[in-house]
Order: C-alpha cells, then structure tokens, then sequence
C-alpha cells in the first residue's frame, strides 16, 4: 500500500535511504572490504552490511562457539560469524565453488583469524552436511543454492542443538517469495523452506525484512 502523505517517487526514494541507513549503521568486521572486493572479482554477491550485523550480533547473543555455514561466498559472511562467536569458536564453512573458498581463507588469514577457528570444506553441501555430528552445533546459517532449502532445513534441523538457531537468507527473494502468484522455482521452494520451519513444533522462529530477508528460528 503506498503511503498517503506523499508522492510514490518520494516513498521509493525513501525506502531507498532507510535501506542505506540501516547498512551504514553498524561497522563491519576488519576485512569485509577486501571481502566484498574479491565477491565482485568472482561475480558474486555478498549479503548486506545489514545481514553481517545480524549475524555478528545474533552469534554474539548465544554465544555461539560451533557453527555452520552453507555457502561460503568470499567470506564476508564468515567473517560476520566469527566476530561475534567466542573467543575458541570454530566456524565449518561449506562451498562447493573451490575459488570461493580460496579468496575466503586468504580474506580470513589475512586478518590474523587462526586457522584452528575456521573449517572451509569444499564439496557439494548436501554431501558434505549429512557427515557432520548430530546436535551439534548453535547456529546454521543458510546463504547457498535456493533450490536446496528444504533439504538445508531439514540438514539444519538434525545438526542444531537445543536451543540452537537457524539463520536463512535470502528468504524474500527480491520480495518474489511474498507474491502468491509468482510461481518461478526459488520462491516456490523458499516458501516450502519457510514454511517447514513455520510449522515445525520445535521451532520459534520470525521472518526479518534484512537485507534480502532473514528467516531467524530457534530451536527448541
């Protein structure tokens, strides 16, 4: 619904600078630069400044010491993650893009992150995930091939402790995934990931509108 008090040009502009705002509020970890330069260099796309805050500030707020993160990218992400995790927290970071993986650990050791504090696993992640431990791990952070989310979930599900947390990004899809009508495969399946979180009695969870959307569950 587009706001009364002014012009539709006026309300799009504004959302525009609410969206800057929120990015340029919180300073990223030392590193993202570099991180967000080698993303561009590879042609991919890091999440917001606004999605780092988040996860720096939800790692930070349990306290997490053992995460996973499904889709490495350039390290941005992991970079977010480590910064709020403790001080011995270890991060099992998986991407099936080598290359990627390469510029994040080059973009991790290069802000003196010791490698006892990082896991970057190479492989497809629906082979990879199945070997990690059961009940395990405080936080799961989904940011890889949409197409996959239901599975992710469902991997998501089986790793995290009691209590742990789900982080899922890219939950809006450009805001496709709140048009019923659109019918394209990634809202499709994002909408059933959304929704098997959504209807799960083990998790307490709430749909942000950061970034590109962040699903953020609680399990129980």
């Amino acid at each position: 619904m587009r706001p009364s008090t002014f012009g539709y040009a006026e309300w799009v502009q504004s959302r525009f600078s609410v969206s800057d705002f929120v990015d340029g509020y919180t300073d990223e970890p030392n590193g993202s630069a570099a991180a967000r330069a080698r993303a561009a260099e590879l042609g991919l796309a890091p999440i917001t400044p606004a999605t780092a805050a988040a996860l720096r500030f939800i790692a930070k707020a349990i306290q997490a010491k053992n995460a996973v993160e499904i889709g490495t990218g350039s390290g941005v992400s992991a970079l977010a993650l480590i910064a709020g995790m403790a001080a011995d927290g270890v991060l099992t970071s998986i991407d099936p893009e080598a290359e990627s993986q390469s510029a994040a650990r080059e973009v991790l050791t290069a802000q003196g992150i010791p490698a006892r504090r990082f896991r970057l696993i190479s492989g497809l992640p629906l082979s990879v995930l199945p070997k990690l431990a059961d009940a395990a791990y405080d936080l799961v952070f989904i940011n890889s091939e949409p197409l996959e989310y239901v599975e992710y979930v469902a991997q998501a599900d089986r790793l995290l402790r009691p209590g742990g947390t789900l982080i899922l990004n890219h939950a809006l899809w450009g805001g496709k995934v709140a048009d019923a009508n659109n019918d394209d495969d990634e809202p499709l399946i994002i909408r059933e990931a959304l929704a098997a979180v959504k209807d799960s009695e083990r998790h307490v969870s709430a749909l942000l509108t950061v970034g590109d959307g962040l699903l953020v569950s609680v399990a129980g």
